[in-house]
């Protein structure tokens, strides 16, 4: 036992111990970038290795509650103005619903591996016990990066949307301007990290606590949502979907053309990053096989209806033109007439009670990220430790609701959105591909290259159908082109669903009609990554690559060594594990 844990310090007790730890990286990585673990070490041996599990308080309506608070704020109240005015226009009710329903698909997805693996650890257990650890690691970086991002955005618009509720110009008053700084960077904001800093408080003392104040926060903001939508549709005017105020700009319903909505639908799929944190919920689930799958499914269908209505109402107050990306409601009644600007106060009260929802259960899942990684150990595992009196990531939330206030004091939103946006793709992406790959592949598997080699060809199949709609010309010629490329796509998924036969069937709830659903969210959410633009690439290369020098500098040595640790254990505890892991019942052909 002395040796095991003297092996586990080895790599970084000394400067030479890290020196001789980098010279053996390669053989580290090849021993430990593909290695997965099973549904049972994630559920049990990692789950009590640091500190226990979280205590089981919640439902499903707790979840859709969760759900409900977690998108709305985010979504209508931050992505729909710059959505609306840059990307889409009106078709951003279409842009919304396209969203919407890539997002569902997405949701069938997580709910499979929730209801099996109900785990804090969301995309990432899935990726890791699927695709193994440098893979899940890639993902989970993207997670935390996505959840820190997005929600200082959201915070800053909580500045916005407060300002506009007691009549100050929150940029000109509240936020104080640094020209030496570059312009995005520039303005600083202290009540957006006052806001993050209150909220990391609450979460760190309770689940439970915390859920009874979303629901509190989520029915006053539901009330305001139904004034938004009652208030469109009674003083909005039709005409607006079609004609902007400016008679040079675009007109029409469809004014930036199809690519257009598309775009718009690629951005506002940052709105749907609460179902994502509602699965990191899992692990405190009472009873995850029924509660889980209404919990995650519901939230996202009423969300989606909500959105759209907000959306249309959004559109008939105003000519796409004159919405203001920052705060597109609460701006539609300000100078509308003299009579009306109260609604403005009355929206900005609305939007900032559903910010602190979106604020609150986001930095919830962020925090839960953070622990399971912790737990793996591929970053430090004083992030897994969980608190012996509250049952909550404490480590884990403190330090992120400080990483997150630090980006919002200076980061301005467009420089966010995006780059949430690619993030957020991304990692349904890699979901979708996991829980096929799950389906197919199982240890008396001959082989997973069959499966590996369909998902393969289907991704690449679908970047080529992404490239030829945006850069061959419209015409009849583009029209036949992409219609080929389509039923290739279509022939793969045929193909593989009767050559190669499913290796397992879930035991409670899968998604229906594999493997077509998880085939049309891989499409879905590759088509969207080509509607965004070529800065949002770079910085998701960029953070990609800071990722992957992470693992190498730090994660798969701290992994090995962990392994080493551990390895006196494995023989006794591998045969229980495998035993464990295909309890699933098989297809009986």
């Amino acid at each position: 036992m002395r040796m095991a844990i003297e092996s586990n310090r080895s790599s970084f007790s000394s400067v030479k111990s890290y020196v001789n730890a980098l010279r053996d990286t390669p053989r580290r990585v090849v021993r430990r970038a593909g290695s997965v673990t099973t549904t049972f070490d994630e559920t049990s041996h990692v789950r009590f290795r640091y500190g226990g599990s979280m205590r089981k308080t919640l439902r499903w309506y707790d979840l859709i509650c969760f759900g409900v608070g977690g998108m709305v704020g985010a979504g209508v109240f931050v992505t729909t103005g710059t959505a609306s005015h840059d990307k889409a226009g009106p078709a951003v009710v279409l842009s919304y619903a396209i969203a919407g329903f890539c997002a569902l698909l997405s949701a069938f997805c997580y709910t499979e591996f929730a209801v099996h693996m109900p785990v804090a650890g969301g995309a990432f257990s899935y990726i890791r016990v699927t695709f193994g650890e440098f893979m899940a690691f890639l993902t989970g970086a993207n997670l935390i990066m996505d959840y820190v991002f997005s929600n200082a955005a959201v915070a800053r618009s909580f500045t916005t949307y407060l300002g506009t509720a007691i009549g100050v110009s929150a940029e000109s008053k509240w936020r104080i301007t640094i020209t030496s700084l570059p312009k995005g960077f520039n303005q600083i904001d202290f009540i957006a990290v006052l806001v993050i800093i209150i909220l990391t408080v609450i979460i760190c003392y309770s689940t439970r606590e915390s859920s009874v104040l979303n629901m509190i926060l989520t029915a006053l903001h539901i009330i305001f949502i139904m004034f938004v939508i009652i208030m469109g549709f009674w003083r909005g005017e039709s005409k607006n979907f079609n004609e902007p105020s400016d008679p040079t700009r675009p007109s029409g319903f469809f004014p930036f053309g199809a690519s257009g909505m598309f775009n718009g639908a690629a951005l506002v799929y940052l709105s749907y990053i609460g179902y994502d944190a509602v699965s990191t919920l899992a692990e405190e689930v009472k009873n995850p096989v029924t509660d889980i799958p209404i919990g995650v499914t519901g939230c996202v269908i009423l969300v989606t209806v909500l959105y759209c209505l907000m959306a249309t109402s959004m559109s008939m107050l105003l000519p796409y033109d004159l919405i203001n990306p920052e705060a597109p409601f609460s701006g539609a009644f300000v100078g509308k007439s003299n009579r009306l600007n109260w609604v403005s106060n009355v929206i900005g009260v609305g939007a900032s009670f559903g910010i602190l929802t979106s604020l609150l259960v986001a930095m919830l899942g962020q925090a839960r990220y953070l622990c399971v990684i912790g737990r793996s150990n591929i970053v430090p595992v004083w992030f897994a430790k969980v608190h012996p009196k509250t049952s909550t990531p404490v480590n884990a939330s403190a330090f992120l609701g400080i990483f997150t206030a630090v980006i919002a004091l200076f980061t301005e939103l467009d420089v966010l959105l995006n780059l949430v946006s690619i993030g957020t793709l991304f990692v349904f992406f890699m979901v979708a591909n996991a829980v096929i790959y799950r389906r197919y592949v199982s240890v008396e598997t001959l082989s997973p290259w069959p499966t590996l080699s369909f998902l393969i060809c289907f991704s690449c199949t679908s970047v080529i159908f992404t490239l030829l709609w945006w850069l061959v010309p419209p015409g009849k010629p583009k029209f036949f082109v992409l219609g080929a490329c389509f039923m290739v796509i279509c022939g793969l998924v045929v193909v593989f669903n009767y050559a190669v036969p499913q290796a397992r069937k879930p035991e409670f709830w899968g998604v229906p009609l594999m493997p077509w659903i998880p085939c049309v969210s891989i499409f879905l959410n590759i088509f969207l990554l080509g509607n965004l633009d070529g800065p949002s690439y770079a910085r998701f290369g960029f953070f990609s690559a800071l990722a992957v020098v992470v693992y190498l500098a730090y994660s798969v040595h701290a992994s090995f060594d962990s392994e080493e640790e551990g390895i006196v254990n494995l023989e006794s505890g591998i045969k229980e594990s495998i035993e464990l892991e295909d309890l699933t019942p098989k297809l009986q052909k």
